[in-house]
């Protein structure tokens, strides 16, 4: 038996509240039923496995690294990730009409009973013709893409292995799911296409996303964002015979700069970024045409709706600043904001199960639990109530989201890492 008496006792009376309640006891049934959990025989056993088999799991890091996922073109490494899946013998192993890869690991429960979901994204920042190949220095990998998020990726496989192997035996089904779109412009629509159209969207009753390596971290808070890409439009020319005519570009400048003069708030926390911009045609043209992207976040809703609005008020008066500014006779600059990417903010209550759970496995592994808010895969189950927690998949690593991006795979703290999602996930799951 996994858990004490104890602890069956505390959960069944937790169960009553449903796993989102802020009952006073949560953090106390979830820590005597993790720590149930990780003494167990099939515990030790399933984390033995992952020792024993650890060289495999870097290897899969490696083998899925190398295939390039750049945003939007996941397709290939969604195939190889789904026949991972099918040789690790999970049912229900398919590929949906978003893209996303998932298989079943049935429980005890009855079919169609809620389930667990265990999700790692299969895309990457990096655009197409990026070289992907792993550079290996004894314990240290180095390649764009091999921490964020490969190497979760390969420890989901590592953890349905564990658990075969140990034998161990959920009371409720858990859905391994590789998905699409989590990066930049993907703006999460694997998450939204499993949440809104996929079969599985009514059964979720937990929800952990792996992303990155800190295994301390518990991610419960939805940083929101409003994503714009702007387009400035005049009339061009040549910069000599032209000059003096409105230019686009000017009025972007002008947007830029006073958009870099709004204050925003700490707490919550609010962030802006000119971070994208492009356009013109010579050195000696006057642009007709030039664009920006900007990345607007909050962890408030109405905070993240205020500097939208601020932003859009800017580009209106950063149009009429340059039409009056220069020569209007050939025409007017004009202003066109385009929104590519909304992302909803919200936040699991920190007295949930799901959280008390995942800091209790984080504290079973010898770690400081901290508790924070990001923009993750779970915004859009946090968004609907569902409880949701990203967590980090083991060892160290930096550089993310750069061309030479590292992870450190010495087994010790890779070791660690990994067993703080697997213990949450099985509390949640029941054993």
């Amino acid at each position: 038996m996994f858990a004490s008496r104890l602890a069956i006792a505390v959960l069944a009376g937790l169960a009553l509240a449903g796993p989102s309640s802020a009952a006073p006891n949560a953090a106390e049934a979830a820590e005597v039923n993790v720590q149930a959990i990780v003494r167990s025989p099939a515990f030790k056993a399933a984390v033995a496995t992952l020792d024993r088999e650890h060289d495999r799991m870097v290897g899969d890091i490696v083998a899925l690294t190398e295939i390039p996922a750049p945003p939007f073109k996941e397709a290939a490494r969604g195939k190889a990730y789904l026949a991972m899946l099918k040789a690790h013998g999970l049912s229900e192993v398919e590929m949906d009409g978003a893209g996303n890869v998932m298989g079943l690991r049935r429980g005890t429960g009855p079919a169609g009973a809620p389930l667990v979901v265990l999700a790692a994204h299969l895309d990457t920042v990096f655009p197409e013709g990026t070289v992907t190949k792993v550079h290996r220095e004894g314990t240290r990998l180095s390649a764009p893409g091999v921490g964020d998020d490969t190497r979760s990726l390969a420890v989901l496989l590592a953890y349905i292995r564990a658990l075969n192997a140990a034998k161990v035996q959920t009371r409720s089904d858990i859905l391994f799911v590789g998905d699409v779109g989590e990066e930049g412009p993907g703006d999460l629509r694997g998450m939204r296409y499993l949440f809104g159209k996929g079969k599985y969207k009514d059964r979720v009753k937990a929800f952990f996303s792996m992303d990155g390596n800190e295994a301390q971290r518990v991610t419960y808070g939805a940083v929101g964002s409003r994503r714009y890409r702007v387009a400035f439009h005049g009339p061009g020319g040549h910069s000599y015979g032209a000059f003096g005519i409105v230019n686009p570009m000017a009025a972007m400048g002008h947007a830029i700069d006073q958009l870099y003069e709004v204050k925003v708030p700490a707490t919550p926390r609010t962030t802006y970024a000119a971070s994208v911009v492009g356009g013109g045609v010579s050195v000696n043209s006057i642009p007709a045409d030039v664009w920006l992207e900007v990345d607007m976040r909050s962890e408030d809703e109405a905070e993240l709706a205020k500097l939208g609005a601020k932003f859009l008020a800017i580009l209106q008066e950063a149009g009429a600043h340059e039409n009056a500014a220069r020569s209007t006779r050939i025409g007017k600059v004009s202003v066109e904001p385009k929104l590519i990417g909304e992302r909803p903010t919200g936040h699991t209550s920190a007295d949930a199960l799901i959280v008390a759970t995942t800091a209790a496995a984080a504290r079973a592994a010898g770690y400081t639990p901290e508790l924070g808010a990001s923009s993750t895969d779970s915004n859009i189950p946090i968004s609907l109530g569902i409880p949701a927690v990203t967590i980090g998949s083991g060892g160290l690593g930096g550089r993310v989201h750069s061309l030479d991006e590292w992870i450190d795979v010495a087994k010790p703290e890779s070791l660690r890492g990994m067993t703080v999602g697997l213990a949450a996930v099985l509390a949640m799951a029941g054993v």
